[in-house]
């Protein structure tokens, strides 16, 4: 099989490790801090590969604590459709 390019028009559902932390934008080593303290989803299993749902990774990306007072406006609008 082989290895899809960034030129995909939608974002894959299944992440390896490296795509998990550059889609919401951080590095490797702090990916793996936000996974170990549970701020960030385990990944699933899929046979011999783990692979990281998109879907779970955008919800703990929206419980993130915001910089400021204002907030996110889109983390608002879902915490209100929950």
């Amino acid at each position: 099989m082989s290895r899809l390019s960034d030129s995909l028009a939608y974002p894959p559902r299944g992440m390896d490790r490296f795509e998990a932390a550059r889609y919401i934008g951080i590095g490797i080593t702090k990916f793996d801090e936000l996974v170990a303290d549970h701020r960030m989803p385990k990944p699933k299993r899929i046979d011999g590969r783990v692979v990281w749902d998109r879907i779970q990774l955008d919800a703990a990306f929206s419980e993130l604590p915001s910089t400021g007072d204002a907030g996110n406006r889109i983390d608002a609008i879902l915490s209100r459709a929950r």
